[in-house]
């Protein structure tokens, strides 16, 4: 380091501001219930992430990084419905009358005029009843 003060070739002013680090400079070690606290506090509705990482002397980054590994350690959700064959049968009523759908073993009869949004329900009942 130079000292400008000293230096005969500069007429800079002398530095004002001078920053001494103390400490061993390590990382801080986090365990996972700390870890797990701030991020619920960082999912709570209505808080900030910033706000958190402020408060606990991380950076935003840090605590997106944490929600990111603890979202692949959560199980991961059911799989959706899926396309099944559809079989046409010559001897049935006119279309719109009844919706069969053999699932599991388990036969379900729907009005034809069923809403969308009931069939899904229907469904995903049968579904998870076996």
């Amino acid at each position: 380091m130079t000292d400008t003060a000293d230096d005969p070739r500069t007429k800079a002013a002398p530095a004002r501001r001078v920053e001494i680090f103390t400490g061993a400079g390590h990382r801080r070690a986090w365990s996972a219930e700390d870890k797990a606290r701030i991020v619920a506090e960082s999912t709570a509705p209505g808080a900030s992430v910033s706000a958190v990482a402020r408060a606990h002397g991380l950076t935003p980054a840090q605590i997106f990084r944490w929600r990111r590994s603890s979202a692949a350690v959560e199980p991961a959700p059911t799989p959706a419905l899926s396309f099944a064959p559809v079989i046409v049968d010559e001897k049935a009523p006119p279309a719109g009358d009844v919706i069969e759908i053999e699932l599991k073993g388990a036969r379900l009869r729907i009005p034809g005029r069923t809403r969308p949004a009931t069939i899904l329900a229907l469904l995903k009942a049968l579904r998870s009843a076996r």
